[in-house]
């Protein structure tokens, strides 16, 4: 208990935020200084209910000695299952709510929001039925009887100690008529969890007799010394005018000044009193990452954040950010010299080679209480022992990032100062789980930056809006970035985070037509507070695309490519479907030939994927960085990866009807850099950036969208795009999709809910209509099974806060899938079978950036792989395509998946390969699996079809 108590004040002293310390001292009389008494106090009589029958019942030597000293209870067969009824926790918020009502007069409402700390130190805070469960069975309390009376003085005396040695016997009277807010209690529960967690690491507090000979200002020096523990980000608002702030910031080019909105976010930034909620909507490629960094500087010092979380919505987005956050990072003045936590927070971060460079850095000593005093070694080096000191001495100028080992696992892992990750690390916050409060803790003490978020579909919105409303309450300074948002969105999310829905209509916030179509667009809005609206100039930029429809058929498509491109010139062709992209890329190499096509989606194993990305940008990416761009004619036909993050630029675009949205973001890849005056080093035909829309049936009275589109899209959404389009679509050479100036008209027309298109579809778009509020009605409704409740009234105990939730969570296939509407995918690591029987990793595989041989690396059966080996086979995961989410087909792959099971590679031993499915492919990379037959090529991916044999 004292331990606990000990470091809850290193915590709050050296590592809790400015702005979490700051939310609690609120709550509380005499502020801050009340908040740390409070949290030491807390954090000092957790574990009260071990002194109970019901848990000193465990050891009999340790119950023995009790009942010597008149302390009866039964034995634990005795009270059999009855015993569940009364976990430590709940014990002790029980026994602490009766001593503040008995020996300090606390009206029985007002203390479940102090004890639910107690009670839900074990991740759930307990249930109303749970706490009247135990009161009926007092015997679990105190043993019946004679003893009953020296149970109940016990625990008074060690509540009365606890009370006068933590500092708190002159405070209870001033607490007892506080109400404290439901976000005060989570971050109160959460830091004694931490506080536990670290007290309870034999490593760190070494158990009796190795710590009887030390005293414990001695022992807690040691264990804080060796956790290491780096203190929080403590940003200063920049002083810098925003020129030099960017130029500083992010190596603009001597003369270069920041682009309209960043300039516009920055001055929004420094307007606003309370940081709050900022949406910045703006066309592709105006900076709205640097914007969102730069404006991080200053809500961070506002706010007293300690740290930066950037969600992306994909894992191969958040590997792309996690190099930008380390590079802004190294030049920030409130960074330089000093030492941070950083995390890439998605299930293969260990993959990551950047991220992987920085775990070797944050390791926890273990102990020696024996020792000089400074001489803690790592328990988890790879060669000699390194002691701190040592660590000390190597540390180099500027700051110093580490993935520190403690912060690892998928529970404390958000605690690291800075993260990039995905989205569904900040969904979470809002799925009732076990141990939310640290997931809470997490994001209290950041500024939260949401990339993409126009990327997000009911289902995952709902959560979204819940967290949001969280974060308000929190006073989270949040930055969301989008190529533009629909009006009703937007509202919706200022209405979630500002708490009210009168904020999405008062003040200047798109009261007027003109707010909701300018573009580009800035939303603020503080906690509770009036939005604010921003319209800067786009930059001077512009591009006029000409779109028109082409005939969904491939013969078709290779003879307009094969004109298109016949001076040259490279295409880019985006599928909404694997099995499209994979048929048109077929096509198109029987006409152009193989060194023509190259192939992009998602269904490549992990570093074939990151290969894959890096060819494009070397082909592809801006003047001056792509080195390799054809000089003849090239073709990339891809799906939806080639929609985001990736710096790519086309002279020609082909796609399939999609939502607006993604068309638009889409046409972001076309003439997206200037390539001479007038782009005069693009071929003649394709100096005008033109885009063909295709996979729709165009001759049909009403257009009708390819049976794969309306799968992943909807028909309803592609209807209303291709209605928005079709003044575009018509009107030719004269009629151009104008970027950015249309966009935002364009976005509105497709999502709002006015007539579009002819009179003639009207029927066609209201039954499409009818389909879409049925399954946008159904995801809101399944969603909210497992969602967070709403903020409750202050005062108001946590009791049940997580109740029918789903248990423990993390960034597996399961956890995603509770935070995303998707089915259950199935993740595989693929290996190939030789002719002889063994194993070994990919053939083609490339070297490592310290040029190890990746490829065809032996994979012993009989023994467990080398960490080299293991690390490369798990490098190459892959999830596999819809046909194995449907669960007889799960169930069936699954059962064959699992019949190569190595005994070798599971366990400690073989932590990269334990507990993984492997799919191994013959010597021609393929195999058959739950009736499929699955080929894979490094150029193609995976190509799945039916086994016609099954």
């Amino acid at each position: 208990m004292e331990d606990s108590a000990a470091v809850a004040t290193l915590l709050w002293d050296q590592w809790l935020p400015a702005g979490v310390r700051g939310l609690i001292g609120a709550a509380l009389p005499a502020g801050e200084k009340d908040g740390r008494a409070l949290a030491v106090w807390l954090a000092g009589v957790h574990d009260i209910g071990k002194a109970t029958p019901a848990f000193a019942c465990q050891v009999p030597l340790l119950a023995d000695a009790m009942r010597d000293r008149g302390l009866e209870m039964r034995s634990r067969e005795a009270f059999g299952p009855d015993r569940r009824l009364a976990p430590h926790g709940l014990a002790g918020q029980v026994l602490l709510a009766e001593w503040l009502e008995e020996r300090h007069g606390w009206a029985p409402s007002a203390t479940g929001q102090f004890t639910v700390a107690v009670g839900g130190h074990h991740g759930l805070p307990p249930e109303h039925g749970q706490i009247k469960a135990l009161h009926d069975h007092e015997e679990l309390l105190r043993t019946p009887g004679p003893g009953s009376r020296l149970w109940k003085d016990t625990q008074t005396e060690l509540l009365d100690a606890c009370a006068a040695h933590f500092g708190v016997e002159d405070r209870l009277a001033a607490w007892a008529t506080v109400k404290l807010p439901q976000p005060v209690q989570v971050l109160l529960t959460a830091l004694v969890i931490v506080a536990d967690w670290i007290a309870s690491n034999p490593d760190l507090f070494p158990y009796f007799p190795q710590a009887a000979a030390h005293g414990h200002d001695e022992r807690l020096a040691r264990a804080w010394r060796g956790l290491d523990l780096p203190e929080p980000w403590r940003p200063v608002e920049p002083a810098e005018d925003t020129d030099e702030l960017f130029a500083t910031r992010f190596g603009l080019p001597a003369g270069a000044k920041p682009r309209p909105v960043q300039e516009a976010a920055m001055s929004l930034a420094r307007e606003m009193e309370t940081p709050g909620l900022m949406i910045v909507e703006a066309p592709m490629g105006e900076g709205k990452t640097e914007a969102a960094f730069a404006v991080a500087e200053v809500f961070g010092a506002r706010s007293g954040a300690g740290g930066v979380f950037f969600a992306l919505p994909t894992m191969a987005t958040g590997n792309a950010m996690f190099p930008r956050l380390l590079d802004w990072l190294k030049k920030l003045p409130s960074v330089d010299g000093k030492r941070h936590t950083v995390h890439l927070a998605h299930s293969k971060a260990a993959l990551n080679e950047d991220f992987a460079g920085l775990m070797a850095h944050g390791r926890v000593a273990a102990v020696d209480l024996d020792g000089d005093g400074d001489g803690d070694r790592d328990r988890d080096g790879d060669g000699a022992a390194t002691t701190r000191s040592r660590r000390d001495a190597d540390r180099q100028a500027g700051p110093e990032l580490v993935a520190h080992a403690w912060l690892r696992g998928h529970k404390k892992a958000m605690l690291a100062s800075f993260v990039a990750g995905t989205v569904d690390q900040l969904l979470f916050a809002g799925l009732k789980s076990r141990h939310l409060a640290l997931r809470h803790l997490a994001v209290a003490g950041k500024v939260v930056v949401i990339d993409e978020a126009h990327a997000y579909d009911t289902y995952m919105s709902e959560y979204l809006d819940r967290v949001l409303s969280w974060l308000g309450a929190y006073r989270v300074p949040v930055i969301v970035l989008s190529a533009t948002l629909p009006a009703a969105r937007r509202r919706e999310l200022v209405a979630a985070y500002a708490g009210s829905r009168d904020a999405a209509t008062s003040g200047s916030l798109l009261a007027d037509d003109a707010a909701s179509t300018a573009y580009p667009l800035l939303t603020a809005v503080a906690p509770g507070g009036t939005p604010l609206v921003r319209r800067p100039t786009a930059s001077a930029r512009s591009t006029d695309v000409q779109v028109e429809r082409l005939a969904d058929d491939v013969d078709l498509l290779a003879d307009r490519l094969d004109a298109e491109l016949t001076d040259g010139g490279c295409a880019l062709v985006v599928r909404n479907t694997v099995k499209r992209v994979l048929e048109t890329a077929r096509a198109l190499r029987a006409r152009f030939g193989d060194a023509a096509v190259t192939v992009a989606h998602s269904c490549f194993v992990d570093l074939d994927r990151a290969a894959k990305d890096s060819v494009l940008l070397a082909r592809f990416g801006p003047p001056g960085k792509a080195t390799d761009r054809p000089a003849g004619r090239h073709i990339v036909v891809a799906s939806q990866v080639a929609e985001q993050s990736l710096d790519v630029d086309f002279d020609l675009l082909v796609s399939d009807l999609c939502p607006v949205d993604l068309l638009l973001q889409r046409m972001g890849r076309l003439h997206r850099h200037q390539r001479g005056a007038d782009q005069n080093d693009r071929p003649p035909r394709l100096r005008a950036a033109r885009c063909l829309v295709t996979g729709a049936d165009w001759e049909a009275d009403v257009p009708v969208p390819v049976r794969g589109s309306v799968a992943v899209y909807g028909r309803y959404a592609l209807l209303r795009s291709a209605a928005v389009l079709l003044p575009h679509l018509e009107g030719g050479p004269q009629r151009p999709v104008r970027l950015p100036a249309d966009i935002s008209a364009l976005v509105q027309g497709a999502y709002g809910d006015g007539p579009v298109g002819p009179a003639h579809w009207d029927q066609a778009l209201k039954d499409a209509r009818e389909q879409f509020d049925a399954h946008r009605t159904d995801q809101a409704e399944r969603a909210a099974v497992f969602r967070l409740g709403e903020v409750g009234r202050p005062g108001r105990p946590l009791f049940g806060w997580v109740a029918a939730g789903v248990g423990d969570v993390d960034d597996t296939r399961t956890g995603r899938a509770q935070v995303r509407d998707s089915r259950e995918s199935l993740e595989v690591v693929v290996v190939q079978r030789r002719a002889d029987g063994t194993l070994a990793t990919l053939p083609w595989l490339p070297p490592d950036r310290r040029g190890r041989p990746r490829g065809g690396v032996e994979l012993p059966t009989d023994a467990s792989p080398t960490a080299f080996a293991g690390r490369t086979a798990a490098s190459c995961g892959l999830r596999l395509p819809l046909q194995f989410s449907y669960a007889e087909t799960m169930d069936r792959a699954i059962a064959e998946l699992e019949q190569l099971y190595i005994r070798n590679w599971q366990g400690k031993d073989s932590p990269w390969l334990s507990d993984q499915l492997i799919l191994a492919l013959d010597e021609d990379c393929q195999t058959r699996l739950a009736g499929f037959t699955l080929r894979y090529s490094p150029d193609d991916g995976l190509e799945v079809t039916r086994d016609p044999r099954d």
